[in-house]
């Protein structure tokens, strides 16, 4: 069935299935990683067998600007995990591969080509009973030469300023309904990284990152019921979509979803979101 499914997307080679994972385990030519927001809950309790582990907050953001990691930190971070350009990387990780796919699109920022994300991630691979280890891999080091990096993939704050409420430029707020209205400043599921104000962007639409996939076990929805949530609501192809969240992680669904699954051309992920757009004196904001 997930065959059949990933055959409808624009681009079907971007997801691999549990099953597909599950007979790949010790394929020398692809590395599993786990991507986790809290790694102690998750990767060290128990992983998918020979998967190495990217800490979100440590590995995938500069460890002293606010910013995503440098190309520098991107080739090191691969290199030690045995990852070179010729490996194929399988992603998944915690709360619905919110950060898999935040690490799918810095790896695309950055220009690399054999990435996939497993579509359900770490709770669908739970869900089936399938295996668990809380073996830690080992991998002789290889070498991974990245590309410099790709903006026309991600918004900045000065941008955003300058199309708001252009006709031909969508922002899509993938945030709960609370968050967009501004009842609250952040999910309960991990409080920190708060802005200064709740809101949204002026003229954003909300359509929640959830509403992509299926609540039983989270896996991405059919093309046809994607084409027909977007669309419904605006945002179609002939278009520049800005998506955004709070941290950039959730919009990364929404933006991998529209790009890779629905095939949008003009696609950016306004990672600075909600955290920087409701912090910065004089911004303006909807409730």
């Amino acid at each position: 069935m997930s065959e059949a499914k990933f055959r409808e997307y624009a681009y079907p080679d971007v997801l691999v299935s549990t099953d597909w994972v599950a007979n790949h385990l010790n394929d020398s030519s692809i590395r599993i990683v786990e991507v986790d927001y809290d790694p102690v809950s998750n990767y060290f309790v128990g992983h998918i067998p020979n998967a190495v582990l990217f800490d979100w907050k440590k590995d995938m953001n500069h460890p002293v600007v606010r910013d995503i990691l440098t190309k520098e930190q991107l080739e090191e971070l691969l290199s030690r995990n045995g990852i070179s350009n010729d490996t194929t990387i399988i992603l998944y990780g915690d709360y619905n591969n919110w950060f898999a796919a935040f690490s799918f699109w810095i790896l695309k920022y950055y220009g690399v080509e054999k990435v996939k994300l497993m579509d359900g991630g770490r709770k669908k691979w739970i869900l089936e009973n399938r295996p668990l280890t809380k073996e830690i891999p080992s991998f002789p080091r290889a070498t991974f030469k990245a590309k410099d990096p790709d903006d026309t993939l991600r918004a900045y704050m000065d941008y955003v300023r300058q199309v708001l409420k252009m006709k031909d430029h969508v922002l899509v707020d993938v945030r709960s309904p609370k968050e967009y209205t501004g009842e609250i400043l952040a999910p309960p599921e991990y409080p920190d990284e708060k802005a200064q104000r709740g809101g949204h962007i002026p003229g954003a639409i909300n359509i929640p990152w959830s509403l992509a996939v299926r609540e039983e076990d989270g896996t991405f929805k059919t093309r046809k019921e994607l084409e027909e949530l977007y669309k419904s609501r605006g945002v179609t192809p002939d278009k520049e979509i800005i998506t955004y969240c709070r941290i950039g992680e959730r919009s990364s669904i929404t933006w991998f979803v529209l790009k890779y699954l629905l095939g949008y051309q003009n696609v950016k992920n306004y990672d600075g979101s909600w955290s920087e757009w409701g912090s910065v004196i004089r911004n303006p904001i909807e409730k």
